[in-house]
């Protein structure tokens, strides 16, 4: 298994770099940015677009990438429509998205019945902001996820085509990395925690393999430490796993791919023969 931390020269890195300049990787109902940093690193620009976001910002890489936060009302049609017109003169290499789950999870199920008494449509609604990002990135033809827990999309959609743990990908984490950078109190080190996650995928998306680490014994951090229904609570619990978001950029990049055609992740592991783990 390959982790790609490095490389062993300036002149690989370069290259990905101006590879990259004039492409593009979008997010969808995210807050953290974290699943974009990866590519931001070697030099794509990224959006992340969500309601949360008070004022557009900008996080700029040495790479030249960027990782630009959007305020977004990703509930109305109206900002997908406008998205497409914007993306489908750009080149988009990845897309990702991760709808609100709070309508759906099965974890909130308690309060379902009550939901429904109030909008018996109020999961199809939920289901749709899903379905409409999937549909989005289908046009504009790029390899994509869409992210949620275990949840009525499975019903109301789709089954998923993909699931896991976050620490079934923690051993893509920088040893020297573990803590998380923002809430080390919350998310175990190494992303050595359980949390069943679900992918709906197209575009000729590719699932990295695992490389596991231990995960702390009993309940996560965030299910002890965390509770109620704060935007804290849901940021932190919705975050991206870091591990998970490295194996996938490692697998889905396309300048990896142009600079070394790339079918399968056994052809990484050949791909890079000239790169090492520092």
């Amino acid at each position: 298994m390959v982790k790609f931390y490095g490389y062993k020269n300036n002149s690989m890195e370069d290259a990905m770099k101006n590879h990259n300049e004039n492409k593009y990787v979008i997010s969808l109902y995210d807050y953290t940015g974290e699943a974009l940093k990866p590519w931001a690193e070697v030099g794509y620009k990224c959006i992340a677009y969500d309601i949360q976001h008070d004022n557009t910002r900008s996080e700029i890489f040495d790479s030249g990438g960027s990782i630009v936060y959007a305020k977004a009302d990703l509930h109305d049609i109206a900002t997908l429509d406008h998205l497409f017109t914007v993306y489908s003169r750009k080149e988009v290499t990845f897309a990702m998205a991760f709808p609100v789950c709070t309508d759906m999870a099965v974890s909130g199920a308690a309060h379902f019945k009550r939901k429904r008494e109030r909008d018996p449509l109020f999961q199809r609604k939920a289901a749709n902001y899903a379905i409409w990002c999937a549909e989005l990135f289908q046009a504009l033809g790029c390899p994509y996820f869409i992210e949620n827990p275990v949840s009525v999309l499975s019903t109301l959609w789709r089954k998923p085509d993909y699931s896991f743990h976050p620490y079934e990908y923690g051993g893509y984490i920088e040893p020297e990395q573990a803590e998380h950078p923002k809430w080390p109190d919350y998310i175990a080190p190494m992303d050595a925690y359980p949390k069943k996650t679900c992918l709906w995928t197209g575009g000729g998306f590719v699932m990295p393999d695992i490389s596991p680490v231990e995960p702390e014994a009993g309940h996560s951090r965030q299910h002890l430490k965390l509770g109620g229904r704060s935007m804290k609570t849901k940021n932190i619990r919705s975050a991206t796993p870091r591990g998970f978001a490295q194996a996938v950029f490692n697998v889905n990049n396309a300048t990896m791919q142009s600079l070394y055609p790339i079918h399968s992740v056994s052809d990484i592991e050949r791909a890079t023969t000239n790169r090492e783990e520092i």
